[in-house]
């Protein structure tokens, strides 16, 4: 059982969800946590990898590095996302391997259901349908995480397992109007609209679709309870249960903000996958519940865009 003065290596430590579960360990008193200082371009490199597993000796890792984005970066950039998102899960699974780790969590995506998928979505959906067309190549790499986790384990009997968040924010995020995900994407826009007077803001899609938010703390939490806690071949949802849809987020967000200003939703921009609740049944069955509303968190997450606002400029 990882304890407190466990070694644990946090693969991707500089991203949103990697800062989350660093920050989770942190809390919880873990003293022995490795990784942020290796770069996530130095985690497509096996022998930097190896270098710094012989230099750690981890015995627990979080596999969270791989670039990441909203619908925008999805679109100008699939090849580079898929092929970073391949090379980082191919090294860092491989030295886990190799060095004899005793657990890893590889953290996936909900973009890897299907676009059809049955609500909410649960892991035996994977591979049942066509994916989203706007995050497919991503979505097919973190995919492809999930299932080398589960080949790992029948042919190594490599104690590695899955989990795939809802739509994760927070104060980590990358606050980039064109290409962060829906929410920091949104604080950054009203913020500035409001900074400046404009009349209006522009929601990108119809404002239709429905997600499942999961704020950064939460996240982090969820995914060292599930480590502790979770070792089946199956990866495990991790979300809040709810779902709310892009217009109501946006309110949320105007409200948070103090922009008066009016929301113009662009639906000449694709909206994605028109439902993504997950079913987290199986989590909240080991005990694990959200604890931050999401109003709480949008404002927590704008304090911070706030604090960080001048470098943005």
């Amino acid at each position: 059982m990882m304890d407190v003065a466990s070694r644990v290596f946090v693969a991707g430590a500089e991203t949103p969800i990697g800062s989350a579960i660093v920050a989770a360990l942190r809390r919880r008193g873990y003293t022995r946590v490795f990784g942020d200082d290796v770069s996530e371009a130095a985690l497509t490199d096996p022998a930097a990898v190896d270098r710094s597993f012989r230099r750690v000796h981890p015995e627990y890792v979080f596999q969270a590095a791989g670039r990441s984005g909203g619908i925008a970066l999805n679109q100008r950039d699939p090849a580079d996302l898929m092929i970073h998102n391949l090379r980082v899960t191919l090294t860092v699974l491989d030295a886990a391997r190799t060095h004899g780790v005793r657990k890893l969590l590889y953290i996936g995506s909900s973009c890897a259901y299907p676009k059809a998928c049955p609500q909410p979505m649960r892991p035996d959906a994977l591979m049942t349908g066509p994916l989203e067309w706007t995050s497919e190549y991503y979505a097919t790499a973190k995919l492809t995480g999930i299932r080398l986790c589960q080949a790992y384990r029948r042919q190594y009997g490599a104690p590695f397992i899955a989990a795939i968040p809802a739509n994760p924010f927070g104060p980590e995020d990358h606050f980039d109007d064109e290409n962060s995900h829906v929410i920091a994407a949104l604080i950054r826009r009203m913020h500035e609209a409001k900074a400046s007077g404009a009349p209006t803001v522009a929601v990108w899609g119809s404002g239709a679709p429905r997600r499942d938010f999961l704020y950064a703390d939460d996240l982090g939490d969820a995914c060292v309870f599930v480590l502790r806690h979770y070792d089946g071949l199956d990866p495990i949802n991790v979300g809040s249960g709810t779902d709310t849809s892009i217009a109501e987020v946006a309110q949320l967000v105007r409200e948070v903000v103090g922009y008066a200003g009016r929301l113009e939703f662009d639906a000449t921009r694709p909206d994605g996958m028109p439902l993504k609740l997950l079913d987290v049944a199986p989590l909240l069955a080991l005990g694990w519940r959200p604890r931050v509303p999401l109003r709480d968190a949008i404002q927590f997450t704008y304090d911070a865009f706030l604090a960080v606002q001048p470098v943005l400029q």
